[in-house]
């Protein structure tokens, strides 16, 4: 496995713990379909939230919240469609943003934003 796809990967694992100390519920994670895939599915409340994460070692190339564009939001917008779809799950919904910034190894800086769309 490339060292980016480890990267990625420890980032959303770290965003779950972030989100289930924040009191949500993990529903689903790395969910796929031809479109793409959703990072995370959580439920806060009664809302079902799909939650983008980027993960960067430093901010040489912008934080990692830069990374989510216009373009980006319609395509999870898109993916939140489908997944609604597989699933039947129906509720109010959001969708959120989680940026980690990881220097080194064990060493994380969460950020959450609520509500990107």
């Amino acid at each position: 496995m490339r060292a980016k796809d480890q990267l990625g990967l420890d980032g959303e694992a770290a965003a779950s713990v972030h989100l289930e100390r924040a009191g949500m519920r993990i529903i689903d994670r790395r969910w796929r379909c031809a479109h793409g895939e959703l990072d995370i599915v959580a439920v806060d409340g009664d809302t079902i939230v799909f939650v983008e994460v980027k993960t960067r070692r430093g901010l040489a190339y912008g934080h990692p919240f830069e990374a989510i564009t216009p373009a980006k939001v319609r395509r999870l917008r898109l993916l939140a469609t489908l997944w609604l779809a597989a699933t039947g799950r129906r509720g109010p919904l959001r969708m959120d943003a989680v940026g980690i910034i990881a220097p080194r190894a064990g060493a994380w800086r969460v950020e959450h934003l609520r509500g990107i769309s």
